[in-house]
């Protein structure tokens, strides 16, 4: 089970949702021509880099890029100088792009769903982690650094 409760599982899980929003439920509506497309492929792609990004960093640091583990240092470069969960948001950035992609209107409640659920079920759950095995250097990085953007 703890293969399932994966963040990238969870994007997979939206998705299919979305798709099958837009495939059996669309009603007709729709963002509009063009611009939809291209603002969805640039917020998927965005998306891709950001997580190439972080765990290159995270790579570099040799720490872990699961989120139930214990992670074995702090990192605070690259990307992460910018937002302390660049992978959470480039989750967000994908599940967005698809959703104006698809021209899936119905599904865009869906994005601040996902968002508080990996909030909730992830992120609060690795800051304990940080601040319990990295007390000041955590507090300092946390004052600095917001949590998305």
């Amino acid at each position: 089970m703890k293969y399932v409760d994966l963040p990238p599982v969870w994007l997979a899980a939206a998705l299919v949702v979305v798709w099958n929003q837009k495939t059996h439920f669309d009603y007709g509506l729709s963002f509009g021509p063009v611009w939809a497309d291209l603002l969805g492929g640039l917020l998927v792609g965005g998306g891709f880099v950001l997580i190439a990004l972080a765990a290159y960093e995270m790579r570099r640091h040799r720490t872990t890029i699961i989120p139930h583990r214990d992670p074995d240092a702090l990192v605070t470069s690259g990307i992460f100088k910018r937002s302390r969960n660049p992978i959470y948001l480039a989750d967000s950035l994908i599940l967005t792009g698809m959703i104006l992609y698809w021209d899936a209107v119905l599904s865009l409640p869906l994005i601040p769903v996902f968002v508080w659920w990996i909030e909730k079920h992830f992120i609060l759950a690795e800051e304990k982690r940080l601040r319990r095995n990295f007390r000041a250097n955590f507090a300092r990085y946390e004052k600095q650094t917001r949590r998305w953007l």
